[in-house]
């Protein structure tokens, strides 16, 4: 399932070393602008305690978690809209993801540069924003024109885009992101995924912070907070070099015991991987036996024949039905036999919609 998450944000903010502790990719960094270049592309482990948990009941051969794939893209300057920078190239690489992870700088450190000189989060979001609502307004209004002239002419589909880019267009004048526009149905919700505009992509703020505020935050992370108050979008708050020292430790005790005295109950990099995953619309169901424990990723509403299709396309195919189990009575009768002898078996058909956490078996025939 190659759905992306790019790293974007401003040069010298701290998104290549995010990429380098959240993935197997390791990218350039070091403090002078437009250190990254190339977009880096990396694939990273989702960590799911249940497979953790169902690995130690089912001790299989092998286990195998969930990826998720994440791209450092160059950093962004003011009028890459206009090729500034290296804005067109910037541009190009953040359409092909499928969700923004906006890394802003929220700490002081005059032995780090910033591209403006001085340290305003709010400041480095609007100019990001600014760019990608330029691009957006452009693409708006070119395929706007068209559509009115196709309306006027009777066309049904054309009328309802055109209403629909008109809203985005008021939006985008107004400053708003697409994605603050309430979609009436889910034929607009498809609708709005075709355009494929920059702005209607779900982004989550990374407010990158020093070691001291990696637990509550501090001022550039309240500003952070007030600035998108009214937008569809989370807020997570990671020290960046905090999570670099963790991710060289290799023994899970140092680990542990580092974390413990940050006051963290789990590195922020955990979160951040998750969050991404979350952010992309996936859910986790489990295949679990003596041979293999595997998290399958799918889409939140898939149904029972689309997730048979991960593991292999015959599945789908020839889909007959799924035997479900829920996490939680897996966990307390150990077996599937045991699972079965409770009556807890589900038998579901082709209008089941997995729910995240369920373990299935397949039965088809092709």
């Amino acid at each position: 399932m190659s759905l992306k998450c790019g790293i974007v944000g401003l040069p010298n903010v701290g998104k290549s070393t995010l990429f380098n502790c959240v993935s197997s990719g390791k990218a350039q960094s070091a403090n002078f602008p437009f250190c990254t270049i190339e977009p880096n592309l990396g694939s990273t482990n989702v960590p799911d305690k249940r497979l953790e948990v169902l690995t130690d009941i089912c001790k299989p051969q092998r286990t195998i978690p969930a990826t998720v794939d994440i791209v450092d893209i160059a950093g962004l300057v003011k009028g890459a809209s206009r090729g500034e920078g290296l804005g067109n190239q910037f541009l190009a690489n953040i359409r092909e993801c499928d969700a923004i992870l906006h890394v802003l700088r929220c700490f002081d450190d005059g032995n780090v540069v910033h591209v403006d000189g001085s340290v305003d989060p709010v400041r480095d979001k609007e100019v990001v924003d600014t760019e990608l609502q330029i691009k957006d307004l452009e693409t708006v209004e070119s395929r706007l024109s068209k559509c009115i002239k196709a309306a006027q002419a009777g066309d049904k589909e054309s009328r309802r885009l055109a209403d629909l880019l008109s809203r985005y267009k008021n939006a985008l004048q107004q400053g708003r992101p697409c994605r603050s526009v309430t979609l009436a149905n889910d034929e607009e919700a498809q609708i709005a995924r075709d355009l494929f505009l920059l702005t209607n992509k779900p982004v989550l703020y990374v407010c990158n912070v020093d070691d001291a505020s990696a637990v509550n935050g501090n001022k550039y992370v309240d500003a952070v907070r007030e600035a998108v108050k009214d937008e569809n979008a989370g807020i997570l708050i990671i020290s960046a070099r905090t999570e670099s020292e963790i991710a060289e430790m290799e023994d899970y005790a140092d680990r542990r015991m580092f974390l413990d005295e940050m006051g963290l109950e789990e590195s922020g990099v955990v979160r951040l991987v998750q969050s991404a995953y979350a952010l992309l619309g996936l859910r986790t169901f489990f295949t679990a036996g003596a041979d293999e424990c595997r998290a399958w990723t799918i889409h939140a509403g898939d149904k029972a024949p689309r997730a048979a299709g991960v593991i292999h396309t015959d599945f789908e195919r020839g889909f007959i039905r799924a035997e479900v189990i829920k996490y939680e009575d897996f966990v307390q009768y150990k077996t599937e036999a045991a699972v079965r002898a409770a009556g807890k078996m589900g038998i579901e058909g082709k209008e089941y919609v997995v729910q995240d956490g369920d373990i299935m078996h397949f039965l088809f025939n092709v």
